[in-house]
């Protein structure tokens, strides 16, 4: 009840002209010059506001770089697995430059995993692969593939 007394009487002592000068000061205090509002000279807010632009564009160049590293990555992965290429990436690569590769970290873990797979593909890694299979199962499939091209070749020879 109090507030509502209190804000009644307060705007109808505005309305009356007695309150009014508390609005232009207000806006007096308030300095017009950015630089003066900072507490430097006109001359100290220009150069912070040059290192400001500066750094911005430093931390921009430096996220840019970053999706260009990752945009790289992701499209050599597509290469890799033969998916559909992105033309986001592509975009991103040359906005970036030509400069643009894999991290030393993410060159690394390619790197390994090329080896591991040419491991795999060696006639050795079939040879290991071979020793994990199930003789049965390997059995089954060559007499599948033999029946295969025994009816293949009946199809094609009267002789048989």
């Amino acid at each position: 009840m109090a507030f509502l007394m209190k804000s009644m009487l307060s705007n109808q002592v505005k309305n009356l002209g007695l309150g009014g000068g508390g609005e232009e000061t207000k806006e007096e205090s308030t300095p017009s010059d950015p630089a003066a509002a900072a507490g430097m000279t006109r001359e100290e807010y220009e150069e912070y506001q040059k290192q400001m632009v500066e750094e911005k564009m430093e931390r921009d160049a430096a996220f840019a770089q970053k999706k260009a590293e990752r945009a790289c990555l992701r499209v050599h992965l597509r290469e890799k697995y033969r998916l559909p290429k992105s033309e986001l990436d592509e975009n991103q690569i040359q906005m970036a430059g030509d400069d643009v590769g894999l991290p030393e970290d993410l060159a690394k873990m390619v790197a390994e995993d090329q080896v591991e797979e040419e491991d795999k593909d060696s006639i050795l890694g079939q040879l290991q692969n071979l020793q994990n299979m199930d003789m049965d199962t390997i059995k089954e499939k060559a007499q599948a593939t033999f029946t295969e091209m025994k009816q293949a070749a009946e199809q094609k020879c009267s002789v048989m």
